[in-house]
């Protein structure tokens, strides 16, 4: 069995990835990778409280609500729980990243814990082993068990919760407490405690007086600390408390202790000292010494703990394997931990450098690591065997049975390591490497930790412990850029460290200038020959020839992560071989997995040094013919792919788009990854945003600009439009210089759409008529038709209908000149929805029904779920609303298909407005507040007031307050904006408040209708 677990950039626990922990013994605390998360209101908390406590099982609603407000709940109370489950899983999304750990299921919810912890758990996996030892024999560490587990506790378990389940619990813990105090209290009284147990006993007796277990074991620790007259009293006061109280007297044990202490009878004397194996002839102790400046690494440490917790073991021996880059501090975090833990090994410490990295030594032969380990062990040197296997008996013999702990430094391979692994159950087997060593797995319980480069606070704080805090406090933010050029890698720090040490004339400031230059950072950082560039070409030098030349191509892309089949663009070779090479390079710990999401191809990333050494080497060994090809054949990829991505998610849009070339890649390979053209694009997000920058920086403009335009789908449906505008006047500029009309077109209306989304309309219309300019001088049909459409959207946002049919006809017409019937598709559409807001209600419904039989015939996905939902509205507004509600269902089911968070929240907020015109007030509250809690996370100002809008209406109807605050902020909005038509519809509402509507406004059929007047 093994266990991956791996510490990401920024500190956290990947493989337990954003582990939260629940602590429930004292006041609710909810910590995700040990920091505080701040949770709402009394409400919140009852109901986290409630699915905790009924861990993995269905809590209903009903038993929430009663939890919450008794037996007097108010008639908004499902929907309240509703927003409150809402609220916590936004919460947990926000903190860990975790979209799973609340689940609805019938009739309420459950919280499925899965790797994330909760304190009760952790107390009950202590007892259970603790009284495990206890029945083997070992008391001392079951004791300490005990107190381990006790030591959870911070107070009354719920403290401040209240319910009636909840108060049971609290009872039901209190009493699980109580009961591992008296089971702790016995054992101590096996070990002889008895002196330091009375005053503890004593307060638990007075706290508890009935409790006859603690009454027992008071009396026995007086008597034997020779407090007879005592014990006798305890047990009078305790007879006289049971018969006044219960009116019962004492139980039998009680009242044979009682007889037994009378009659002073030896069997209340210690027992003897347990027979102990003969002490070690030399206890070893070679570990060396702790790191002066080491720093951080509490996860890690932490996860070391567990080793010696004893949680889920199958094999009796703990081992460790702790691997990462060279220079990420493997060594000196395994040699701080040892140090940290070395009490708990009494019997010892053994330590060896197995030198499996080392360009001056080969690898230790574990023959010769076995004499020295012998030797220490105090085995004279005449009596150890010179066979390996029979050193390697005599060691597992001598061991066993006694506590010692095993470090094995840099080691290389399996064979190197298993001779040196004990038998014993109570030893503990610590092992580095830089390669995850997986024939471990398959025969021990081997707990592995993927080392990464520190967090930036703990970068910080190692190089203040090297160059001295106050000098690296002066000027924290170019520590900061420090810690970045060093990668954060502790050798890089310490080595950064060190030149500030040595050089008191030079400022932080100075050395970030120096680190600044990429061809010299690895210099800098390598002093005489050593370094950082040393220990990344021993791993680089023992690669096979393809993996070496994989590596350097691999390093001349500079995007953040990238998946296995870019390997096989850039070295032009089958995938399948690409991903072995790729993971030749991650067992080398050239190159690390990037997380991702489970079931979905692995991705993979470069450490920045790691990278410029690979940059390095190729400008070594690649020809620039060479280099060049590799970003060619890079950029080709991305672009093939997404052409095929696109063609599958919009059609024939860009049927001008020439110089797009053939995927080199097999038929089979880009119809596995562009399964779901949507969720590819979104896994090659910050692979896209950087091919994009980097085609722009090395003079290739078509790639910049067609990457650019190609990948818009996601940009606009998961709401990347800050990055992306950013990206696009990258290839905007680039196109420019190299005079390429159609490039500097496409981008001026990829601009205008990204302001057109972000509610920027005059800058929209700007950069579209510029757009739409050059598109009728070059002839370019297609680009103008759909540079029209937007134009069409974007006139009628702004509430000038007649110029958004004029374009929008225009545009249809250019997509029908083409042949493109899913522009055409789009441009019914938008002509539907124009007709919707001029009260062309019938008109309406024609061209929307039109454009679903487009969409349909020529698998439009998104135009399809568009087109639905302006047939919803229209069948809406025509009061049609089973007919319009079926409608959003079907529409709904398709976006949440496809990932697409703004189209969800647009169905969602109509969907609601059907609900509460049909009357369903509470359902439609709570899908409208899924609405504008989704344009709130995508930054949707108008949809976010549009559904703010519908959530004061109702709020209207049923007589809250806040409702006029609600439509104020709409308006406010629309105003803001330059949304005209829907402000005036919202003043219209609150021109509707006056004395003629006493004492809420309208009543709800003259708020539909005022709702409807445009």
């Amino acid at each position: 069995m093994s266990r991956r677990l791996r510490v990401g950039d920024s500190g956290e626990v990947e493989g337990v990835l954003h582990r939260i922990d629940f602590r429930l013994l004292g006041p609710l605390d909810v910590r995700v990778d040990g920091e505080p998360v701040r949770l709402g209101g009394g409400r919140q908390r009852t109901v986290l409280t409630m699915l905790l406590i009924a861990l993995n099982r269905v809590v209903s609603v009903d038993a929430l609500i009663e939890a919450v407000w008794g037996e007097e709940p108010p008639a908004t109370a499902r929907n309240q729980i509703a927003i409150c489950v809402t609220a916590l899983r936004k919460t947990f999304r926000t903190s860990a990243g975790v979209d799973d750990l609340i689940v609805t299921s019938h009739p309420g919810y459950i919280l499925d814990l899965g790797e994330h912890r909760i304190d009760i758990h952790e107390v009950e996996t202590r007892v259970r082993k603790a009284r495990e030892l206890a029945r083997a024999g070992d008391t001392v560490q079951a004791c300490a068990l005990f107190t381990e587990a006790l030591s959870l506790w911070r107070g009354s378990a719920l403290d401040g919760a209240a319910g009636g389940p909840i108060d049971h619990e609290a009872s039901r813990l209190a009493e699980f407490r109580l009961e591992l105090r008296e089971e702790q209290a016995g054992l101590q009284l096996q070990l002889g405690q008895h002196r330091s147990l009375i005053s503890d006993l004593a307060a638990l007796v007075r706290e508890h007086p009935l409790r006859e277990q603690a009454r027992a074991h008071l009396m026995l620790a007086q008597y034997r600390s020779g407090r007879r007259a005592e014990a006798l009293e305890i047990f009078r006061e305790g007879r006289q408390v049971l018969v006044e109280e219960l009116g019962i007297e004492p139980g039998a044990e009680l009242q044979e202790l009682h007889e037994l202490i009378l009659r002073d009878d030896p069997e209340l004397t210690l027992p003897p000292e347990p027979q102990v194996a003969p002490e070690l002839r030399t206890v070893p102790a070679q570990l060396p010494s702790s790191a002066a400046a080491f720093t951080g690494r509490s996860r890690e440490l932490t996860l070391l703990d567990r080793l010696l917790d004893g949680e889920g073991q199958e094999s009796p021996l703990a081992v460790a394997a702790v691997s990462g880059i060279a220079g990420v501090g493997k060594s000196a975090l395994t040699v701080h931990w040892a140090h940290q833990v070395a009490g708990r090994f009494p019997d010892g410490q053994l330590f060896a450098d197995l030198r499996g990295y080392d360009e001056s030594d080969s690898p230790q032969a574990p023959t010769a690591v076995l004499d020295r380990f012998l030797r220490a062990l105090g085995v004279p040197g005449p009596q150890i065997p010179g066979d390996q296997h029979e050193r390697a008996a005599l060691y597992r013999s001598i061991l066993d049975g006694k506590r010692i702990l095993v470090v094995l430094d840099n080691a290389r391979s399996f064979a190197q390591i298993r001779p040196l692994l004990p038998g014993g159950r109570h030893c503990c087997v610590l092992i580095t490497s830089r390669d995850a060593i997986d024939d471990l797995t398959g025969d021990y319980d081997v707990h592995r930790i993927e080392l990464n480069v520190l967090g930036q606070a703990e970068a910080t704080a190692m190089l203040g412990a090297v160059a001295g805090p106050e000098r690296i406090a002066t000027d924290p933010e170019a520590a900061a850029r420090l810690g970045t050029l060093c990668d954060r890698l502790p050798l890089a720090l310490r080595i950064a460290g060190a030149r500030l040490a040595a050089k008191p004339h030079w400022s932080v400031r100075h050395l970030v200038r120096r680190l600044e230059d990429q061809r010299r950072r690895l210099d800098e950082l390598s002093p005489n020959e050593g370094g950082v560039r040393a220990g990344f070409r021993l791993s680089y030098r023992d690669l096979p020839p393809a993996a070496a030349r994989m590596y350097r191509r691999l390093g001349l892309l500079t995007m953040p992560d990238f998946a296995a089949w870019v390997g096989a663009a850039v070295l032009d070779t089958d995938p399948i071989e690409a991903e072995d090479l790729i993971e030749e390079l991650v067992d080398a710990q050239l190159l690390e997995v990037a997380s991702g999401r489970p079931g979905e191809p692995p991705r993979y990333r470069f450490q920045a040094l790691l990278r410029l050494f690979a940059w390095e080497c190729a400008q070594e060994e690649d020809t620039p013919e060479e280099r060049e090809g590799v970003l060619d054949r890079a950029l080709d990829g991305w672009l093939s792919l997404c052409w095929v991505a696109y063609q599958r998610l919009y059609g024939a849009e860009f049927a001008s788009l020439d110089g797009i070339p053939e995927p080199n890649l097999p038929q089979s390979l880009v119809e596995e990854l562009l399964t779901d053209p949507m969720e590819w694009m979104e896994a090659e997000h910050s692979a896209l945003v950087d091919a994009v920058r980097q085609a722009a920086e090395t003079g290739r403009a078509a790639h910049a600009w067609k990457l650019a335009l190609l990948s818009n789908p996601l940009q606009e449906s998961r709401n990347y439009l800050e990055e992306w505008e950013i990206c696009s006047e990258r290839a905007l500029a680039a196109a420019q210089r190299c005079f390429d009309r159609q490039g500097e077109a496409s981008m001026q209306r990829l601009l205008g759409g990204v302001a057109l989304h972000t509610q920027r309309y005059e800058i929209a219309e700007g950069r579209l008529r510029a757009a739409l300019r050059i598109f009728d001088e070059i002839g370019d049909v297609a680009g103008a038709a759909l540079t029209r459409r937007m134009l069409t959207h974007n006139a009628r946002v702004r509430g000038d209908l007649d110029q958004a049919l004029r374009d929008g006809e225009a545009s249809l017409l250019g997509f029908r000149e083409i042949g493109d019937a899913r522009g055409e598709s789009h441009g019914l559409g938008a002509l539907a929805q124009i007709e919707l807001e001029r009260g062309n209600l019938e008109r309406s419904l024609r061209l929307s029904t039109e454009a679903i039989a487009l969409s349909r015939a020529t698998g439009l996905v998104r135009g399809l779920a568009q087109s639905i939902l302006r047939l919803a509205e229209a069948l809406m507004r025509h009061g049609r609303l089973d007919e319009a509600a079926s409608e959003c269902d079907e529409a709904l089911r398709i976006v949440r298909e496809h990932g697409d968070r703004t189209g969800e929240a647009h169905i969602l907020r109509l969907a609601g407005e059907i609900l509460w015109r049909q009357g369903n007030l509470s359902e439609a509250e709570v899908t409208l507040q899924e609405a504008f809690t989704i344009a709130d996370d995508i930054n949707d100002h108008l949809l976010r007031a549009r559904a703010e809008a519908n959530l004061g209406c109702l709020d209207l109807l049923a007589g809250r307050d806040g409702a006029v605050g609600r439509l104020r902020r709409a308006r406010n909005t629309f105003a803001e904006y330059g949304a005209r038509p829907q402000g005036e519809r919202i003043t219209l509402v609150m021109a509707s408040l006056t004395a003629e509507h006493p004492p809420y406004g309208p009543s709800p059929e003259e708020l539909r209708q005022l709702l409807s007047a445009h």
